[in-house]
This record gives C-alpha cells, structure tokens and sequence, in this order.
C-alpha cells in the first residue's frame, strides 16, 4: 500500500527545490502549486545557466507546451547534469502528436536523456508508443488501444515510469502498474491541469526513490485536493483557487481517509 500522506509529510519536511524548464503559459501557476505542495520552486531557461541551476535542484521537470528549438537544448542539457547526479527528471509531453517537430523533439529528449517519469494525456502517451493518432492541440483525442498497456510498452523499454492523466490517472512501471481514482471533472475546466500536476510530481519524486510510488502518491493528492475544492466551490475561476488552498491546508489524516488507489499488473 502506498502512504501517499507520509510522502506529502516529507515533501515539507524535507523542503525540496524543484527545477522547472517549462510551459510560459502556466509557469506562474506550477511556481504556486510547488509552494502550496510544501516544495520550493526555480524556473531557469536559459542554457548557459540550465545545468547549473539543476546541479543545486533536486528534481527537474521539463515541459513542451510553449516549445522551442532552443529550449529543448537547455532541457538536455539540464537533464544531463540531473542524471549525473542522480535527480529525478519528469517530462512532459504536452501536445505530442499535435506536430511534426513536438513530436521529434519529445523523441529528442527521451533518446538524449534518462527521463524517470514521462507524463502526458492518453493520445500523448499512444503516440510516444507508437500508436497512429492524433492530439488536438494539446487535448486528448481518442485512443482505441488500451492506454495502460501503451503506457507500460514505454516503461519497460525505456526503464521509467509512465503516468497517463485522465478521468483516472494510471501510473505505470514495466512490473506494476496503480490506478488512482482521486479528482474531479472540474480540474478538466480551466487551461494547465497537467502542468499543475506535472510540478507536483516532481516535488514528490525529489523525496522518494521510488518513482512510481512517488507519481502515484502525488496524483493522489492532488486528486484529493481538487475533491475538497469541488466542495466549496462549482465555478472553474474559483474552483482553481480553491485547489491551491486546498493543497496548502491539505492534511495527513485527509489523505488517508480519501486516497482511492488501486494496484494492477
């Protein structure tokens, strides 16, 4: 069983500095969700200062959706310097499958780099497993494949652990593979959900070896916090408010009363 509340626990007891290369769009809103979470945000773009910003980070999270060739360049190059340390490296799909060079640049940095936790939605993750479709933009589309299944082909071949985002989120790992069933449907309502989550499973794996323990736990909570904001309120504007509130004040003993995971091979 994982103890999603303990990992919370040690992300602000241990306070760690999570390493951003990441989309303009919601960069100040994953900064936020980093601080609500218990963790302590930097964003550092530029190359020539990229590998030396992860090497006082302890995780790094990279993410596509305002790409760029040049950026792409500092995400390996920040990624280079993450796996010689051994920082934990999550990435971001957002829109793969939408364009050519979205496309070629996540396979770019998926050859270049270890990456420990690949994220993306479902006809993201099909497509960096092969599958023939197609992303609107940088919404899902439809999947006629299993995307757990998908999701697991790339586990195992690329030694990480894949999170498919979705009405539930799967985390899977060439061995085992959760199913968490923690959210609410209003998180699909306002633009940078998946970026939002993207941070916080960087501040998790930065406390926990385990990635997949680590992706499943984070998801969980944020799942859970997005529950506690629906409660209060209905409104997309004001629900996303709500949810970084409800992150910040977000409890162990609520954690373990309303974490819904579920173990699958």
């Amino acid at each position: 069983m994982i103890d999603a509340a303990a990992l919370l626990e040690k992300v602000r007891k241990e306070k760690p500095l999570i390493h951003h290369i990441t989309n303009w769009v919601t960069i100040y809103d994953c900064a936020n969700v980093v601080r609500m979470v218990g963790a302590l945000p930097v964003m550092a773009h530029a190359v020539e200062e990229s590998s030396e910003m992860q090497g006082i980070s302890n995780a790094l999270v990279l993410n596509i959706g305002t790409l760029t060739p040049k950026l792409v360049e500092s995400m390996i190059e920040a990624a280079k310097k993450a796996n010689e340390l051994r920082h934990p490296v999550v990435f971001d799909a957002v829109g793969v499958g939408a364009t050519a060079l979205r496309t070629d640049k996540a396979f770019q940095i998926l050859d270049s780099v270890q990456v420990d936790i690949v994220k993306g939605n479902s006809s993201e993750i099909a497509k960096l497993a092969g599958a023939d479709v197609f992303t609107k933009g940088v919404e899902a589309t439809e999947v006629k494949e299993n995307v757990a299944l998908l999701a697991a082909k790339i586990a195992k071949e690329r030694k990480n652990v894949v999170v498919v985002t979705g009405e539930h989120d799967v985390v899977a790992s060439a061995d085992k593979s959760y199913l968490i069933k923690n959210g609410h449907a209003l998180l699909g309502r306002f633009v940078g959900t998946g970026c939002l989550a993207a941070s916080v499973l960087g501040c998790f794996a930065a406390v926990e070896r385990d990635a997949g323990k680590a992706s499943t736990a984070a998801l969980s909570c944020f799942g859970i916090a997005a529950e506690l904001a629906a409660q209060k309120e209905k409104e997309p504007a004001a629900f996303k408010q709500q949810l970084f509130d409800a992150l910040y004040s977000l409890d162990a003993d609520t954690v373990k009363k309303m974490q819904k995971i579920e173990e699958f091979k």
